[in-house]
């Protein structure tokens, strides 16, 4: 048959002018491509060889690449189904039974997109299908001829083009069925990510990233240098290498995670973790589990020992979980199958009824990848459950590691906090270590209805804050929440068990009717005890303070600072301010506890001046020490620290003049 020329399709040009011109910069996706389409037709061969076994070759089946440095070409071939000319007229010079038009509408959509950064995700993440994959090659290559030839049948067919719209078809001599893709690479570019894909090197890392579970071998001829043995296999000393050319296979074509877990064993599943982690320690925890039935997906996911340096990082470098399609690598840190607070997790998630043309748009609003995500959020939190059950010691690793990440989960779901909230651990004013919500309510005695708790930047803080006097001394246990992520899910007004989540440093704090404690008084009635300091702090405090009233919950410090329920914390606040924030002004209330010395001279003070100047000298000394009391930052330390020098003064003088000694018996020692 003579050679025929083509036009390919609108749609088609648009395209290869858009791969052709692409500003993406990693075009190393190519060999996926290629890899995925050869893969796709040994499976399709395999599957057409169960009724007809004549068709099977009469080797392996495999995929092979071949280079040419001096030609610089590359070759791609399989063994495998191969193309008749109407298939490739139908696959290869068209893309409208692909779906060109939504694509490039999705393309030109991502392209633009915020500057180049927009533009340059927009092919990898849209390329895929083997129509359109398969135009990818025109990223790095000046030309690509294409021979293949349908298996059982005699003649094959040859597609060559340059990407300038056109294409020819012609009688392609091939001697058994499969496909063969000729490359004529572009100069090497690294600038423009085109790197030389003649050196060997280059084409087994990109195997190895992408392809490397393709359950195929994937060939190449490599040169090695051996040494030159004698009779009895022992290197020659002084003999030079001699240069070999051999096979190598570039693939592992272990896809662990499709075998069922107990044919795997712990060290292969180690080995695999490091292998795509990087990370030289073991996992806390394996989780691999399928999903069957309308949609069918693998999971293999692993719980590192310890965090990567950038989990708290917006822009993260470490790897988090891949996207596999039928064994073929499509993205890293694949976000839309895992909520932000799982993203610790290492591993695998293989969907087998995705298109490799996958975009993360799509991925964010399709019915499958959202029964995936719940899925894989179950099973993670079915592994974390266990070790909470039966490990516990690696259960506080891991929340050591990762608990933070883990309560962020609730901020932001409705569906899994229960399930969250069952899982956390935190400090306790026991001081026996970390504990659950879950052994909390169990301690607690049968008229405690609230779980009490405080937040607070550290340990050793919140353990000798004065908000817990009451209840040490009433025997009620308190949890410490120290987490930067605490200030945001603690103020959601959260329930566990039926119990009330309660903030010992907000609101009124009430322990029960039988609490012994001062006399309680309202602010009205003349010749209550306390009323009439309470209004004179009041007016001294005003600008700083909301309100000045006794406390319930303090029995040996003087004074300390609680909000009102929904006030945000004084932590929170510097949070804000360190993200550049502004907080809104909140003022908190000053609680007394009227049984300490300090407060009754203040009292007996006022009883004797109610405008003694010392009042307000001693009502801003209060204010600060509260402050401090509960790790907080003066507004102004410097006028405090001389407020305190006054006082200091004060108290000095008024010591010396008591103990002035008498004239007439100031006499040296042993004078006497």
């Amino acid at each position: 048959m003579s050679t025929e020329q083509h036009t390919f399709t609108a749609e088609v040009q648009e395209l290869l002018n858009l791969m052709v011109h692409s500003l993406y910069s990693q075009k190393d996706i190519f060999l996926r491509e290629l890899i995925s389409n050869s893969a796709d037709a040994l499976d399709r061969l395999r599957l057409e060889s169960l009724t007809a076994s004549d068709l099977l070759p009469d080797g392996e089946l495999e995929i092979r690449l071949e280079v040419d440095t001096d030609a610089r070409t590359l070759v791609v071939s399989d063994n495998g189904i191969g193309m008749s000319r109407e298939e490739v007229i139908r696959d290869i010079g068209t893309i409208a039974r692909s779906g060109s038009r939504k694509f490039l509408a999705a393309l030109k959509e991502k392209q633009g997109d915020a500057g180049g950064e927009g533009r340059a995700a927009a092919t990898a993440d849209l390329i895929g299908q083997f129509g359109v994959g398969f135009y990818s090659t025109f990223m790095v290559a000046d030309r690509v001829a294409l021979i293949t030839r349908r298996a059982g049948t005699d003649t094959g067919t040859r597609w060559e083009s340059t990407g300038d719209g056109t294409y020819t078809l012609d009688d392609g001599d091939r001697p058994q069925a499969g496909t063969t893709v000729v490359l004529h690479l572009k100069s090497v570019d690294e600038e423009d990510g085109l790197r030389d894909y003649t050196n060997s090197v280059v084409l087994k890392e990109i195997v190895k990233k992408h392809s490397d579970f393709v359950a195929h071998p994937v060939r190449m001829l490599v040169e090695r240098q051996d040494p030159v043995l004698d009779n009895t296999g022992t290197p020659v000393k002084g003999m030079l290498p001699k240069t070999v050319t051999a096979d190598e296979t570039l693939n592992s074509m272990k896809a662990i995670w499709t075998r069922p877990r107990g044919e795997v064993s712990d060290e292969e599943y180690h080995e695999f973790y490091r292998h795509i982690s990087h990370d030289w320690q073991n996992p806390i925890a394996t989780i691999s589990a399928s999903m069957e039935g309308t949609f069918n997906a693998r999971i293999l996911l692993f719980i590192p020992a310890t965090a990567p340096f950038d989990l708290y990082h917006r822009e993260r470098i470490t790897k988090g979980v891949q996207l596999y399609v039928k064994r073929v690598h499509i993205m890293d840190d694949w976000k839309a199958l895992l909520p932000e607070w799982l993203r610790f997790l290492k591993g695998i998630i293989d969907c087998e009824d995705l298109s490799l043309n996958v975009s993360r748009e799509m991925l964010q609003h399709d019915r499958q990848v959202k029964a995936i995500r719940t899925f894989v959020i179950k099973k993670t939190l079915d592994a974390i459950e266990r070790l909470k059950r039966d490990k516990p010691d690696v259960m506080r690793t891991v929340w050591r590691e990762f608990g933070g990440v883990l309560k962020e989960g609730l901020t932001a779901t409705d569906e899994f906090r229960d399930r969250l909230m069952d899982l956390v651990l935190c400090e306790s004013s026991r001081g026996e270590g970390p504990t659950s919500l879950g052994d909390y309510v169990a301690r607690m005695p049968d008229d405690q209805a609230q779980i009490y708790y405080l937040v607070g930047t550290s340990l050793d803080g919140v353990s000798h804050s004065p908000h817990l006097e009451s209840f040490i001394r009433k025997g009620i246990e308190v949890l410490f929440f120290t987490d930067p992520v605490d200030e945001f899910w603690i103020q959601r007004d959260l329930s566990y068990k039926d119990k009330r989540l309660v903030s010992v440093s907000q609101g009124e704090i009430d322990l029960g009717k039988d609490e012994p404690g001062p006399e309680r008084t309202t602010e009205t009635g003349d010749g209550t005890r306390f009323d009439g300091l309470l209004r004179t702090l009041r007016a001294h405090l005003q600008d700083d303070i909301k309100d000045v009233r006794l406390s319930g919950r303090l029995t040996s410090s003087p004074a300390c600072l609680v909000g009102d329920q929904g006030d945000i914390s004084p932590q929170l606040e510097e949070m804000m301010r360190r993200m550049g924030q502004e907080p809104p002004k909140t003022k908190r209330i000053l609680e007394i506890n009227p049984e300490h010395p300090f407060i009754e001279q203040l009292r007996a003070i006022h009883a004797s001046n109610a405008a003694a100047p010392e009042l307000d000298t001693y009502a801003r000394l209060l204010h600060g020490q509260a402050i401090l009391a509960e790790g907080g930052t003066l507004p102004d330390p410097g006028a405090y620290s001389r407020l305190v020098m006054e006082v200091a003064n004060q108290a000095v003088a008024a010591g010396a003049i008591s103990a002035e000694p008498d004239a007439t018996t100031d006499e040296a020692p042993g004078q006497q």
